[in-house]
């Protein structure tokens, strides 16, 4: 493997000072193809599991120059606390500026994100020529009927298979009345209205993007949109074990659209058995960095 470097970059933002690390071959790399880790806060540029970290260092082990950076108010970074999915996108704009500013020999750029950062990829990415692919992971697209249908699906039916389940219920150790109060929820939810979008917990930026887009539309099909103007290619990781990535399943099997974009020649869609949302086992992370460095480099 190759020798690599790390080192710190501070970089102006809306008035702001961010803070990022570059990760890079000793040498000149081969690819003029860098990877800007968008990151799914609020968290800061380790990751998970330090999976950014860890992906970054795989990555420039392989020849490839990558980002990682901190948004308004997370990690080393000034400003005001962020949220939202739509709030990132400055952030974004002024982490891929320094980056080829930086790393001269990058000529493109490829977004990788999970979860709500998978979003805020898409939705950036049109916008920007220098942006040639993205990597998402585990997309973020929940709506409230979107979570009940996913949480049916891939909840209860589940559950109701195992016979740990039917054992406790058999023992009164099992909570009946609560369990059908939260399924009888769902079955509302999702057979409901609830198609408004839910923002992540541990989303991205704070919201600057167009307002009446974010409220009259939902988050499905904003990135729906976003990824079909998007003339770049895709790469979607998606967990087995995971209720963000079923219901990214949910609401791209429901839809003609979805499954025309995703059955096109520049999406690459890959399932990961068994793995939870922040791909916590170090097997899991092995994968996820070798799928990303095969895929960028083929780019």
């Amino acid at each position: 493997m190759t020798r690599i470097v790390e080192r710190p970059l501070l970089f102006s933002c809306e008035g702001a000072s961010l803070l990022g690390i570059l990760a890079a071959p000793a040498q000149v790399p081969p690819y003029s193809r860098g990877v800007v880790i968008v990151v799914g806060g609020p968290q800061y540029r380790v990751g998970s599991h330090r999976q950014f970290t860890l992906l970054c260092r795989h990555l420039a082990s392989e020849g490839i120059a990558s980002l990682r950076f901190d948004y308004h108010g997370l990690g080393d970074s000034e400003g005001p606390p962020a949220l939202g999915v739509d709030g990132a996108y400055a952030d974004i704009r002024s982490a891929i500026d320094v980056f080829l500013r930086e790393a001269p020999q990058v000529r493109e750029v490829v977004l990788w994100g999970l979860c709500g950062a998978a979003s805020a990829a898409a939705l950036y990415a049109p916008d920007d020529v220098r942006v040639t692919g993205i990597v998402m992971l585990n997309p973020w697209v929940r709506t409230e009927q979107g979570r009940a249908r996913a949480q049916l699906r891939h909840y209860y039916l589940d559950r109701l298979m195992t016979l740990d389940v039917w054992r406790r219920l058999l023992s009164g150790k099992f909570k009946l009345g609560a369990a059908l109060k939260s399924f009888f929820a769902d079955v509302r939810d999702a057979t409901g209205a609830g198609s408004a979008p839910v923002e992540p917990t541990h989303g991205v930026g704070v919201s600057t993007g167009n307002s009446e887009d974010r409220t009259s539309r939902s988050l499905p099909d904003r990135v729906l949109d976003a990824l079909s103007r998007f003339s770049g290619r895709v790469l979607i990781i998606l967990s087995t074990n995971d209720l963000t990535a079923n219901e990214f399943r949910e609401v791209t099997r429901a839809s003609r659209r979805w499954r025309n974009l995703l059955s096109s020649a520049r999406i690459t869609c890959h399932d990961l058995v068994g793995a939870n949302h922040t791909f916590s086992r170090t097997d899991w992370r092995d994968q996820v960095e070798e799928w990303t460095t095969r895929w960028v480099k083929a780019l």
